[in-house]
């Protein structure tokens, strides 16, 4: 009986090897057609017969692979009033703006160290982003920085902004200036869930006028399970951005204003790429709103603080930090479908862009310099310079790169 079955196995295993060497042959067969010499070439495949996995994915890449997407960049210190002040929280620069000769910056600033969630939620400073108000400073350079004051200052007690505004964004367009923000409203717990507002001026230095409602607000379609503070405790998790809209930027485009956002989800889970953050977008007739949110969100699946720029008819957007897909250089023709154009090996946190360069010269032409922030530390803060090149070629240290 053992020696039958054992007949049996070998047969079946012979077929299995006479089945898979048919496929494989006519996979060879396919693949064959598909690849040219060039592409052989270029990637070093050593038999167009044999293909690994990695091989077949980079054979579906585009044809037309260059470097202009790809860069390499450094942080360097500012002088003036931006530079590091102990006990002081200055983080998350906006883009930066051109006026009467300035440059203008807006950003998060508040003072002393952070509490955490184990401290009085109503009291207690959570985290460097809580009790914040927003502050603009000026330069003439971009090196050398004045602090020039409060731009906008939290709301009252009650008010949906009452506890912190931060994170702030400026778009200028025709004879007014918009800056949008986060908000969160007191008590600043765990499970908290916070919004975006907007302000407008005729000036960048103000005075700034509030919109009485946030102009964006997470999805209200998840379901917390129990009543303990826990964010990651959930019956359902909800949509992408059901627990956080954060990073806001507003960036006009084909007569309408697109709002872009990071959306944070209840529940958020721990993935093969990290944190489960992703980048979602509304989008008004009018820069005030009503802001509707796309029913293409999410449109990324990774990233972490929004950073985009018109390019080429489309949008651009550098995607960091979190995710499957972090450390990219993304375009979409649309708005709204994103293909990735370059990997990149790192970028500075924060972006702050330059918006007064010619963001049509080349594809990251937009991020040659600007804004970031640093951590001295868990408490503190501070903005720095950063600036980028584009890489074309590798040189080895004594080698002239005529």
């Amino acid at each position: 009986m053992k020696k039958i079955i054992y007949t049996l196995t070998i047969a079946m295993a012979m077929n299995l090897t006479s089945c898979n060497n048919v496929e494989k042959k006519q996979d060879v067969t396919e693949t064959e057609t598909l690849i040219s010499d060039e592409q052989q070439d270029f990637l070093g495949i050593t038999n167009k017969e044999y293909l690994s996995a990695a091989s077949k994915r980079a054979l579906k890449w585009p044809t037309d692979l260059g470097n202009e997407w790809f860069f390499e960049y450094q942080v360097f210190d500012l002088k003036g009033d931006l530079a590091y002040e102990e006990g002081v929280v200055r983080r998350d620069p906006s883009a930066l703006i051109k006026e009467d000769g300035k440059y203008y910056v807006w950003y998060s600033r508040s003072t002393g160290p952070s509490q955490g969630f184990g401290g009085d939620v109503v009291k207690d400073k959570v985290f460097p982003w809580d009790r914040c108000d927003i502050w603009y400073a000026t330069s003439e350079d971009g090196i050398t920085w004045k602090e020039e004051g409060l731009a906008v200052a939290r709301g009252e007690a009650g008010a949906y902004d009452d506890r912190s505004v931060f994170t702030v964004e400026i778009m200028k367009h025709e004879d007014t200036y918009y800056l949008c923000y986060q908000t969160v409203k007191n008590p600043y717990s765990v499970r908290v869930k916070n919004q975006v507002g907007l302000a407008w001026s005729k000036s960048p230095n103000g005075p700034w006028t509030k919109s009485e409602e946030p102009i964006l607000s997470p999805a209200d379609n998840g379901i917390w399970k129990g009543e303990k503070q826990d964010r990651f405790a959930v019956e359902k998790k909800g949509d992408f951005d059901s627990h956080k809209v954060h990073d806001p930027c507003i960036i006009p485009y084909k007569g309408k204003f697109y709002l872009y956002y990071k959306g944070e989800q209840m529940g958020e889970a721990i993935t093969f790429g990290g944190r489960q953050i992703r980048h979602g977008v509304a989008i008004a007739d009018n820069p005030k709103g009503p802001y509707v949110k796309s029913p293409y969100n999410p449109i990324s699946n990774s990233g972490h603080e929004i950073c985009v720029w018109p390019y080429n008819g489309g949008i651009a957007a550098l995607i960091t930090t979190d995710g499957p897909e972090k450390n990219t250089v993304q375009w979409s023709p649309d708005g709204i479908n994103f293909d990735i154009k370059g990997v990149v090996k790192g970028a500075p946190h924060a972006i702050g862009l330059d918006r007064t360069t010619d963001n049509e010269k080349e594809p990251t032409e937009i991020l040659r310099w600007g804004l970031t922030h640093e951590y001295k530390n868990s408490d503190y803060q501070y903005i720095r310079g950063f600036k980028t090149w584009r890489m074309k070629k590798h040189t080895a240290k004594g080698v002239s790169e005529d």
